[in-house]
């Protein structure tokens, strides 16, 4: 039994991950994870309003200009 714990003591602590273990791209897994979340907030943003007025034929609007 006890030949068991010492072998099983090693994979358990091989298991375990940290935060500051290396993840993809070269960052931690908690600033993966940060990006992650910050990507999905982003995500979810509406998107803005548009920067040219559609009514306004562009024709319309350049000759109008000075």
């Amino acid at each position: 039994m006890r030949s068991i714990l010492i072998l099983a003591l090693p994979l358990l602590l091989a298991a375990c991950q940290q935060d500051s273990d290396p993840g993809p791209g070269g960052v931690t897994r908690g600033e993966a994870r940060a990006l992650d979340d910050a990507a999905a907030m982003l995500d979810s943003r509406p998107a803005p309003p548009p920067l040219v007025d559609a009514t306004v034929p562009v024709e319309a609007s350049a000759s109008a200009a000075p």
